[in-house]
């Protein structure tokens, strides 16, 4: 029989040390694989994008929710396990 060795467990993963986030934003620039007719006009872009104070003054695109309220039949066929719609 073999003796007992204590095993060294190693994770798998590393950890780096303490991430240190900075304090200002970066300025915005193009992806290095942009097209070239990107990185053109991409200064003028990042200007022109709308801000919205409040969410209704947004297109609606951004504000419309993606489910509707339910009516009181859909409660009802809901809580009857569908029964209620024979």
């Amino acid at each position: 029989m073999l003796p007992s060795l204590p095993r060294a467990h190693k994770p798998l993963i590393s950890f780096i040390g303490k991430r240190i986030w900075p304090s200002t934003l970066e300025p915005a620039h193009p992806h290095p694989a942009a097209p070239p007719e990107y990185r053109k006009t991409f200064s003028q872009r990042t200007t022109e994008q709308p801000s919205f104070r409040d969410f209704w003054d947004a297109p609606a695109r951004f504000w419309r929710p993606k489910h509707h309220e339910l009516q009181q039949f859909e409660i009802d066929a809901i809580q009857s396990g569908g029964a209620s719609l024979l």
